[in-house]
């Protein structure tokens, strides 16, 4: 088999067949038929639509999880190629077929290899654009029915010359963290507000507060976050005081440790200028995604690994974080990773349209390299 033109055919196939989180049945019977014909051992149904890829060579107990994405976006594509989706309202929006395409390649050639000593696991993960797979594999037991000392993802990134690493030794992406806040009041005639108490005006006082958060009591520098309330309803009219006002936002930062007191400080927000105004409020705060935080040791790794395939030149090991989330922080809670962005392509290029828009295309320029990655990072880590 000619690898490098398979993998081209296999991730140009997904790419007409996206599906979205928690739905990727094609998607599932795809990988684990391609996987079982590697002769590599499967299991299926971890989160769902999940699965594990098991590869044992030797006698030593060893072993590295290497993990890719597969589900889609609900976005209509607008490519004519080809093999755009035939699904209407979803596509490959992020290249999750890349990945897809990358890890199998690497699967097939470590099938073939007998110079490594221990076990790989390829992790197939669904519904990360949901925030939701990887804590659905966690909770069927992918850390707890099999030992894992270490486990790496990869992620394209369009805008970057295609094979061009970016890998942190901490911080890569941001928590996402959605709230709720409602306040309370008796409403009243918009034309005798004084019979009545007015929502809005406190309203309008939380949400300039809340911005003070940011601006007035975290370090710019060491503790950079994003508080934005993006949505306002009320039950009033043009001449009706509103009884319920509702502000909802997300907020990102990039330690456990801002995000709490993010959490805590909103409440506290809340809670005063409500009680100033003699209202009540209800505060929900929810945690979608966590951190991204890269294991320094892991990233090391990577750094080494990267610079032999495409060499330092082309190795960023201390890239800036970015402020989109990824739930593979959920994995990266239960044991040692690193988080790997690798180019798809400058901007103006083949592959550097940005990802989530409906003209977007994974770079299969890309393909073998990602192959060469995961396998040299397998030699690395289970050397003989």
């Amino acid at each position: 088999m000619c690898l490098a033109k398979a993998i081209i055919e296999w991730r140009q196939y997904l790419h007409t067949t996206p599906e979205i989180g928690f739905e990727e049945t094609v998607t599932a019977d795809f990988i684990a038929h391609k996987l079982e014909s590697f002769g590599i051992d499967v299991h299926r149904h971890i989160g769902k639509t999940g699965m594990v890829g098991i590869l044992k060579r030797g006698t030593s107990d060893r072993s590295i999880a290497l993990r890719a994405d597969f589900d889609a976006i609900p976005v209509q594509e607008q490519n004519t190629f080809g093999y755009a989706s035939q699904r209407a309202g979803m596509m490959h929006g992020c290249g999750h077929d890349g990945h897809v395409a990358m890890l199998l390649g690497a699967a097939y050639q470590l099938s073939q290899d007998t110079n490594f000593d221990g076990t790989v696991y390829f992790v197939f993960q669904p519904a990360e654009e949901q925030g939701t797979g990887a804590k659905a594999m966690i909770e069927d037991g992918l850390f707890t029915r099999w030992k894992m000392d270490a486990i790496y993802a990869m992620h394209n990134l369009p805008g970057l010359e295609v094979g061009s690493f970016l890998i942190s030794p901490d911080s890569v992406m941001a928590s996402e963290n959605h709230f709720s806040i409602e306040i309370h009041a008796a409403g009243g005639h918009a034309a005798m507000p004084h019979l009545g108490s007015d929502p809005v005006l406190v309203a309008c006082n939380v949400v300039s507060t809340l911005q003070g958060i940011i601006t007035r009591n975290l370090d710019a520098i060491h503790e950079p976050a994003v508080l934005s309330v993006t949505d306002i309803k009320t039950n009033g009219g043009a001449n009706v005081i509103p009884t319920v006002v509702t502000l909802s936002g997300d907020t990102r930062c990039f330690t456990d440790e801002t995000q709490a007191y993010i959490k805590q400080a909103m409440e506290r927000v809340v809670a005063g200028v409500t009680a100033a105004a003699g209202l009540d409020y209800r505060f929900t705060f929810e945690n979608c995604v966590l951190s991204t935080i890269n294991n320094p040791d892991k990233s090391d790794v990577a750094v080494r690994v990267a610079k032999k395939i495409v060499g330092a030149a082309k190795v960023n090991d201390k890239c800036k974080p970015f402020c989109i989330s990824e739930d593979f922080s959920f994995m990266q809670r239960e044991i040692p990773s690193s988080y790997i962005l690798v180019g798809n392509g400058a901007t103006g290029e083949k592959g550097g349209v940005p990802l989530h828009l409906p003209h977007y295309d994974f770079n299969d320029d890309l393909l073998m390299i990602g192959v060469d990655f995961w396998v040299a990072l397998v030699h690395d880590q289970l050397a003989r």
